[in-house]
């Protein structure tokens, strides 16, 4: 079956190229355009696509609020964002896109994220955008939290335990795992307060570590501390940041 899709921008140029491009791959069908967001909505009650590519940036109801003002119970299609703007990530995510594309979509980005959404059962799809309806509402405890990680073109979404450190070079935030480095979206300064009632712990003006990948803490001298980390990292801490670190582990 052909992936039923739909084209929503306030652009017609923007959506004549991702019409075009969509096209030329094969197993993909367009169904529809719509250039706002309630004329969006209306067109998933109406044609229910498997996927829809969503501009963020649109007149009377941008892409994140049309994702979250999906209704219960109707289709839920899977949502890929294709916008301008690099640094609604991880509003992004949160409601519930599996990719996020940045213009000029380069057709080879655009069959990977097509190819994505076709992965995506039709039950996954519909656990993934209910989650936008709970990050919507109010709920009585904390929401697990999400970090935005960028390789090349393509953005994932880590979950903080799998994350060892933060750390700054110049105008740039690694993410650093056990296994990669990814780009962050964010400062070191939001990602700190982002994740200000977690395990992580600034520990350097460059640096902010997941105390719960700690291993070895070795004295360097009375007021340095040299911290190393499950993926063999090292950072070396002041006395007082290293006190706090051992606190948490204790």
């Amino acid at each position: 079956m052909p992936l039923r899709t739909l084209i929503v921008d306030d652009e017609p140029v923007a959506r004549q190229v991702l019409r075009e491009e969509l096209e030329s791959l094969s197993g993909v069908e367009v169904i529809g355009e719509a250039d706002n967001g309630p004329a969006a909505l209306e067109q998933i009650a109406e044609h229910r696509p498997d996927l829809v590519l969503l501009d963020l940036q649109m007149p009377e109801m941008g892409g994140l609020e049309v994702a979250r003002n999906i209704r219960r119970g109707t289709h839920l299609p899977v949502i890929v964002i294709v916008t301008a703007y690099d640094k609604y990530a991880l509003e992004a995510f949160e409601a519930g896109a599996i990719d996020y594309l940045l213009k000029p979509v380069g057709q080879e980005r655009l069959a990977a994220a097509v190819e994505r959404a076709r992965r995506v059962s039709g039950r996954e799809a519909v656990e993934r955008l209910a989650q936008l309806q709970e990050v919507a509402e109010p709920t009585s405890g904390p929401r697990p939290r999400k970090i935005v990680g960028k390789v090349g073109e393509e953005y994932f979404l880590l979950a903080a335990g799998e994350i060892c450190a933060f750390q700054a070079d110049g105008d740039l935030v690694w993410i650093v795992t056990a296994k990669r480095r990814y780009l962050a979206t964010q400062t070191l300064k939001s990602l700190e307060q982002r994740l200000k009632d977690t395990p992580f712990r600034r520990i350097h003006r460059n640096a902010l570590v997941n105390v719960d990948h700690v291993r070895k803490m070795s004295a360097l001298s009375s007021q340095r501390w040299l911290i190393t980390l499950s993926n063999g990292q090292e950072f070396i801490a002041s006395k007082r940041q290293a006190r706090v670190v051992r606190e948490l582990l204790s």
